[in-house]
């Protein structure tokens, strides 16, 4: 029985997706065609892969077990070009990945990695961008991958897929000024004393960008380069942060509001480049490392009480 390698990529983003229609948008087909490559795959197969429903689709157990499958698979195929091509790509070429100081937290710590740990033959620059900078890049054939946000990259003409909630959180020490507090607004956080990333960080510039020019004066007792020091200082007392949730540690004592002005809701997106280049099939499997970090990702407390207690040395491992 022979299986073609983008049925099955097509099959694990229908999968991914919950949705036929979502996991042709993927792979770039229309509709019919999608369908019709999968009701070839069940033929082949000779069982059902999919349970077919008005709010999208699940897999069968059978389903479950050629997608556990499919991804060995791709990961394998990716190991064996990448290993071949390594004897003909410059050494002096890596993938190129860009990306923003939220995401740079955890989110593409974990997925490197993975990857490195998975691909020793492939090699991987990364660097902090601002979303516009790094829609550019990518736009320009400069970078392979970008972790972007979405209300800054709209419309830009690139290959993008949904990656995970960015929103931004209040935290502060644990039964200190946000005890009882589930919520604020950003006027209520300026009230207080802050502290924040360095002045020249790609998240404290789109604070300031969204906030506006005629928002609070905020005082900050300090700034630092590190969102890691940032959650750290609030759990101690210094001070309460604006930080998006996904870096906010369960582990730590904190107290977690929502930030409720429309602006702090965001969402990463993953973008793909427009340069064509022998590592494509490499750039795909970096692209499922940094899906599965995605969604590895705790979701991150929800308010006050929900996380736990840790000593502020502590160094998270990623696996």
């Amino acid at each position: 029985m022979r299986y073609d390698l983008d049925d099955l990529r097509l099959f694990l983003d229908i999968v991914a997706e919950g949705s036929i229609t979502a996991g042709a948008r993927r792979m770039h087909l229309s509709l019919p065609s999608a369908s019709a490559r999968v009701r070839a795959l069940e033929h082949q197969a000779g069982v059902a892969l999919l349970i077919r429903g008005r709010r999208g689709v699940r897999p069968t157990p059978a389903g479950t077990t050629l997608a556990r499958h499919a991804r060995e698979v791709l990961d394998r195929t990716a190991r064996l070009e990448s290993a071949v091509a390594s004897y003909t790509r410059s050494p002096t070429a890596p993938l190129a990945l860009l990306s923003g100081g939220s995401a740079m937290h955890r989110l593409v710590p974990r997925a490197l990695v993975s990857f490195l740990r998975a691909h020793p033959d492939i090699d991987v620059t990364v660097s902090e961008s601002r979303t516009p900078e790094t829609v550019r890049m990518l736009t320009d054939g400069e970078a392979d991958l970008g972790v972007v946000l979405d209300d800054e990259a709209r419309d830009c003409g690139l290959r993008m897929e949904p990656l995970g909630d960015d929103s931004l959180v209040v935290i502060g020490q644990a039964e200190g000024i946000l005890a009882g507090r589930t919520a604020l607004t950003y006027s209520e956080v300026a009230e207080h004393p802050l502290i924040g990333l360095d002045p020249g960080s790609s998240l404290r510039r789109w604070i300031e960008k969204h906030v506006g020019p005629h928002a609070p004066a905020v005082r900050y007792r300090t700034t630092v380069a590190d969102l890691g020091v940032l959650v750290a200082l609030a759990a101690a007392g210094v001070g309460l942060a604006l930080v998006p949730r996904r870096a906010v540690d369960p582990r730590w004592l904190l107290d977690v509001c929502e930030l409720v002005d429309p602006w702090a809701r965001r969402h990463h997106l993953l973008a793909w480049g427009v340069k064509d280049r022998t590592s494509s099939t490499a750039t795909a499997a970096l692209a499922e490392h940094l899906r599965r970090a995605a969604l590895s990702e705790p979701a991150g407390p929800g308010g006050h009480g929900d996380s736990g207690k840790t000593d502020p040395a502590h160094q998270e491992k990623w696996e």
